[in-house]
């Protein structure tokens, strides 16, 4: 019998990535808590988020593969999320310019009562961008859904002098890693 997939996510990019594991694949939003305790290291955020996000699927579907995701851009030792207006945009995008960030995406795969979890780093080095370029990326692209406000599959892959790791990673899920993944859990939990 074939396995069934969830991906535990709303993004319409991770929708397409995964197409790249497997075609077959329903979506379930997660409904979850994403309240986080204080002092919780930055870069271990996205993981506990995903993990949140797959358990709360899977508890109702504990014979398919659920995956869930979380992605955070992180600078200095802050998260930038997904920006609430085109003031918080265009101050994310300005404290970015001419720097390295560091994109960091959690994943969590649940299947048949087993749970595997990881990480996954990108560093991106953008190019010093002028107030016009910002304002008319946050114009034409209104990157609201999209953490540190920029998408490196649109307008956003202009600001960017370099990519160091995975590039989908940018993009929202490590989908090379993630089927690695999905391999060894179904492995553990037999098939």
């Amino acid at each position: 019998m074939a396995i069934k997939y969830i991906l535990a996510s709303s993004s319409p990019r991770r929708h397409e990535l995964f197409t790249f594991i497997t075609k077959d694949f329903e979506v379930i939003s997660p409904d979850c808590d994403e309240v986080l305790p204080d002092g919780v290291d930055p870069y271990s955020v996205p993981e506990m988020l995903a993990v949140r996000k797959a358990l709360s699927v899977a508890k109702s579907h504990p014979d398919e593969i659920v995956v869930g995701c979380d992605t955070v851009v992180i600078l200095d030792g802050v998260i930038f999320g997904k920006p609430k207006d085109e003031s918080v945009a265009y101050d994310m995008l300005g404290t970015l310019s001419g720097r390295t960030h560091t994109v960091v995406s959690g994943v969590c795969i649940c299947y048949k009562g087993k749970t595997l979890s990881f990480s996954q780093e990108t560093d991106v080095e953008f190019y010093p961008l002028s107030d016009s370029e910002i304002k008319s990326y946050i114009a034409e692209f209104k990157p609201f859904d999209k953490a540190g406000s920029y998408g490196v599959q649109d307008g956003g892959a202009l600001f960017i002098k370099g990519i160091k790791g995975d590039y989908y990673n940018v993009m929202g899920l490590p989908i090379a890693k993630l089927k690695r993944e999905i391999d060894k859990l179904v492995m553990l939990a037999g098939g």
